[in-house]
């Protein structure tokens, strides 16, 4: 029977476990910083200068959507935005649909281009 009161003063003997402490979280507050400037930061800019575009967006402007249907604005309101994507022919978009603004010039060469 002393093999077994041997092993129990073994096992009283070792050392405690100790709680990780502040150095514990280092590394996932790192993970959590590293995934915020990988990812929400950015998108969260792109979605800022979006709503910025489409605050600018003007009569006149010439727009791709996200379709890629290349127009010029003839009319728009809260919600939709009336495109001419050709020779008196005009859709309607939704304005959020609209990607980006083209410079100035870009719908007329193409309609030239196309005409020829």
């Amino acid at each position: 029977m002393s093999f077994l009161i041997s092993d129990a003063m073994a096992e009283a003997a070792a050392p405690a476990v100790q709680q990780p402490g502040f150095e514990g979280l280092i590394f996932p507050l790192g993970i959590l910083i590293f995934f915020y400037f990988l990812f929400i930061r950015p998108q969260s800019k792109r979605n800022k200068e979006q709503k910025q575009m489409l605050a600018a967006l003007s009569k006149g402007a010439e727009v791709v959507t996200s379709g890629g249907i290349l127009g010029k604005v003839a009319e728009l309101d809260d919600n939709f935005v009336k495109l001419e994507v050709g020779e008196n022919t005009f859709i309607q978009v939704q304005r959020h649909a609209i990607a980006n603004m083209m410079p100035k010039g870009t719908y007329k060469a193409l309609s030239k281009k196309a005409r020829s």
